[in-house]
């Protein structure tokens, strides 16, 4: 992805930051493409824009809450350090925050694991960019979408996506893996079938498929 947007996991959900002084039409297009590319993570996501110290117009902000929408993507605040970029968000209905004006840039790393300590219940879904360790169960209905790997310390019973970014290195672990669906990066596997023994297993990618083994075979 170009240094001109980013997008990552926080405290209060997913973030979209754009560069302040790129040409608007250039983070449109990076942010089309990059939506498009990994449709699987972020379509039904809700994130914050981070606008920084940028002016965006109404009609500017229209166009790029448009393109989230076409691709299942929802803002739920914009966060900005001038105020006409706040009242533009104002006028859209949207929580509008004031951040501090930015000093020097922001060094990009490796997204921050997740933990959390909870059950998923039918209809609720965990999305974070990075690693997601979540210490329950996750029923049926319910969906973790991770872009590193997703350990559940408990029963996994619904769907599970790792590695929704691209990354077909990751796994998915649980103490009882019973999921309606499997997915790592772009690959699709059906529900193991269920033995009488329960034992934790893991999933990866061997040979272009995902295969899930017991955790004693599991090695790195």
């Amino acid at each position: 992805m170009s240094d001109l947007i980013s997008i990552k996991g926080g405290r209060d959900g997913l973030r979209l930051r754009l560069d302040a002084s790129a040409a608007w039409p250039d983070l449109l297009s990076w942010l089309d493409q990059h939506l498009s590319e990994r449709r699987g993570f972020f379509h039904g996501a809700s994130l914050v824009i981070d606008l920084g110290e940028r002016e965006v117009s109404p009609a500017q902000l229209d166009e790029i809450l448009t393109l989230m929408r076409q691709h299942g993507v929802q803002a739920t605040a914009v966060d900005s350090s001038e105020r006409v970029t706040r009242a533009a968000a104002r006028s859209a209905g949207l929580a509008a925050r004031p951040l501090p004006r930015y000093t020097g840039s922001v060094a990009a790393g490796e997204p921050e694991a997740l933990l959390v300590i909870r059950t998923l219940r039918s209809g609720q879904v965990l999305r974070h960019t990075g690693h997601i360790t979540l210490i329950g169960d996750v029923n049926p209905g319910a969906e973790i979408i991770a872009g590193g790997s997703v350990v559940v310390w408990g029963r996994l019973r619904g769907m599970v996506h790792a590695g929704a970014l691209g990354d077909s290195n990751a796994i998915i672990c649980a103490l009882e893996l019973t999921p309606t669906q499997l997915r790592i990066a772009d690959l699709i596997a059906r529900a193991p079938e269920r033995n009488e023994v329960r034992r934790p297993e893991f999933a990866r990618v061997v040979a272009g498929e995902i295969v899930v083994d017991g955790w004693e075979a599991f090695k790195r």
